[in-house]
């Protein structure tokens, strides 16, 4: 298991945890060993299901229990997970959080189904490397998420979750045709300046997506009422629209300065204050928040701030929070996606899975 360093340190490295072992013994025999727990390894149990996809079963379950009951457990789970006690953590919701995950993770006691992640594929038009980041959310702690490249759009999506948001959704959403122009360093310290932007742009992407609609409605009634099929010149027209906006969005991005002042306004949260003062470039872009359990979700306006090569942030509006996140630079083997096809299809089960 991979773990994310401890909140809110992005930039450190990811740590390490076997979960179990496999001993290849001669006749085609093996044995499985679950390396959970504090008491050393024992016996465990590996079944392949389908292609991608295998579960593993630990057969003494007991070599996971303390001595001093399920409180020394937490505490020890809590210095891993956290590195720090309890009464480190002074805000109650936090407390309650992780609270959550200690019961949440514990009581699968490493009966876990594993399935198959393919790394985003990578173009030379993309913003920076695609892949995996580690992030900030706020009393969450650190997540990782996975960054992609579709066309206009970029997607972050969630590959550890948490009570409110799950794994495999889409945490947040880059419209890369409408980059931003932020003010001046000291009109960006002004919160009610940026968020008065980033609304202007959200109701135009809003303006924009309702006039696209009614012209596919349009084009939809043209098509059933005409007996002939539609004419190849309006497909070329559209095509011909979206070079356009695609030459325009590559041109603002080379005009763009190679790095800005950056600073959060006053009132947004930050869990790490040790966030870059220069970036390159920002777009508009949306954010998914919920209630615990994934209630209620909705998707809200925010700012994507490209950093650098390997850390990007993002200002979400409507919690007046910055998460910022940081490439995790292991090295996978065997996990580039065989098509680009292979890895939609991969991001839509996941995102299933998790709905």
């Amino acid at each position: 298991m991979y773990l994310p360093p401890h909140d809110p340190h992005v930039d450190d490295p990811m740590r390490f945890k076997p979960l179990f072992r496999i001993h290849l013994m001669e006749r085609k025999c093996a044995t499985v060993e679950c390396m959970y727990g504090h008491k050393g390894p024992h016996n465990g149990h590996i079944q392949i299901v389908k292609k991608d996809e295998f579960s593993t079963k630990c057969n003494q379950t007991d070599h996971h229990r303390m001595s001093g009951g399920r409180q020394e457990e937490f505490r020890t789970w809590l210095r891993e997970e956290w590195g720090r006690t309890l009464e480190d953590i002074f805000h109650e919701h936090m407390q309650e959080l992780i609270l959550m995950k200690f019961i949440y993770t514990s009581q699968y006691d490493n009966c876990l189904t594993y399935r198959r992640i393919y790394l985003p594929p990578s173009s030379p038009d993309d913003l920076i490397q695609p892949g995996l980041f580690k992030g900030t959310y706020g009393s969450h702690g650190l997540e990782i998420v996975m960054l992609s490249f579709h066309g206009k759009k970029a997607k972050g999506t969630k590959i550890t979750g948490d009570p409110n948001i799950p794994a495999g959704q889409q945490t947040v959403e880059i419209d890369l045709a409408h980059p931003l122009q932020l003010p001046d360093i000291e009109n960006l310290r002004d919160f009610s300046e940026l968020s008065r932007i980033v609304l202007e742009v959200h109701e135009q992407v809003r303006r924009e997506e309702q006039e696209r609609e009614q012209q596919q409605e349009g084009e939809e009634h043209s098509q059933q009422a005409a007996s002939q099929p539609a004419s190849p010149l309006g497909g070329g027209e559209g095509a011909e629209g979206e070079e356009t906006a695609a030459g325009a969005e590559g041109t603002t991005q080379e005009k763009a300065p190679a790095s800005q002042p950056f600073v959060l306004p006053m009132g947004v949260i930050s869990r790490n204050e040790d966030y870059p003062r220069s970036c390159r470039i920002c777009f508009y872009g949306t954010g998914l928040i919920a209630g615990h359990g994934f209630t209620s979700p909705e998707r809200t306006p925010g700012v994507f701030v490209l950093f650098d090569d390997d850390r990007f942030g993002f200002i979400w509006l409507e919690l007046k929070s910055f998460s910022l996140y940081s490439r995790i630079k292991v090295s996978f083997q065997n996990a580039q996606a065989p098509s680009r096809e292979a890895f939609d299809e991969m991001l839509k089960n996941i995102q299933s899975l998790a709905t």
